[in-house]
């Protein structure tokens, strides 16, 4: 079965993101982290991949250890388009595959701050170009993509975002992991979108639980996606209380998780930052680890 199979199995399907840590010791709170987040009993992880590839072979660290220590639980490694050529990215593919990933999360990356994305000489410009680079070397392989539900922050309009979503499908993609978002409308209307454009791949909405104020405001500061007023007057009013804040968020994450669940969503995907408290007690708290399909 491939992993873009369990989108078709009875159950809601739960995968966190992590990324690779650049010193030892992140990677000893990873570990510790993460077996509380095995416990949730996730369909899959995926790893990140650093900007230009800074942290690919961390990234294949994370995989090795992984399906070393929890060989049941399946792993899709991202990569992006910057700072590689088309062999390059044909040979990273190549290891995350002997390594055991099932999936591969194909993005374009990140251009440097202040300037426009510019593709590495013999390497590739667009995400979709490498979505076909990735399903023509290893046609059974999942393919995942990224999903704007507020719209690219470099998209000219959301017309031309969602084009370039369907091209991204049309080349081969199984997944649509969305772009987190603090409002469940705008990914009820995202997906409304996508179905009218005849986008056929599962939407999958991305969460991350707020934990601390100052930090997703510059997550989101990033990547163009907003905060509600009445989640950012309840987290100021815990200005100067971490628990607060914490407490805040989790219950947020839970209600927004919960209806997402109730309205069909086809499951959720979580951004942990590599921590494993809030996205472990909106699990239970939801019994989400009790209905997620397991890969056979």
């Amino acid at each position: 079965m491939k992993l873009a199979d369990l989108y078709k199995e009875q159950g809601l399907v739960v995968s966190f993101e992590l990324f690779p840590p650049k010193k030892w010791r992140g990677m000893a709170n990873l570990f510790e982290h993460f077996n509380e987040l095995a416990a949730c009993r996730p369909s899959f992880v995926t790893c990140t991949y650093g900007a230009g590839g800074s942290t690919s072979t961390r990234t294949l660290e994370v995989l090795e250890w992984i399906r070393g220590d929890y060989p049941k639980i399946p792993v899709a490694l991202h990569l992006t388009c910057g700072g590689a050529t088309v062999e390059e990215l044909k040979g990273f593919v190549r290891q995350a595959v002997d390594r055991g990933a099932c999936g591969i999360v194909a993005l374009r990356g990140d251009a440097p701050a202040g300037e426009n994305f510019a593709p590495t000489p013999g390497g590739l410009r667009h995400a979709n170009e490498l979505v076909a680079l990735v399903r023509a070397t290893y046609p059974d392989l999942t393919i995942l993509v990224a999903g704007y539900p507020e719209v690219h922050p470099e998209a000219p309009s959301p017309e031309a975002d969602l084009e370039n979503l369907k091209r991204k499908v049309d080349a081969g993609a199984d997944v649509v992991l969305t772009q987190l978002f603090y409002d469940n409308a705008l990914y009820f209307r995202f997906r409304d979108r996508c179905e009218k454009a005849g986008i056929r791949a599962p939407i999958v909405p991305g969460i991350l639980p707020v934990t601390n104020l100052a930090q997703v405001k510059r997550i989101t500061g990033l990547c163009g996606a907003t905060l509600p007023q009445r989640l950012t007057q309840r987290l100021e009013t815990y200005n100067n209380d971490e628990e607060g804040q914490f407490a805040v968020g989790v219950y947020y994450a839970t209600r927004q998780v919960e209806e997402l669940v109730e309205q069909g969503a086809p499951g959720i995907h979580f951004y942990v930052l590599n921590k494993s408290r809030a996205a472990a007690l909106i699990c239970r708290a939801l019994t989400l680890d009790r209905f997620a399909p397991v890969l056979s």
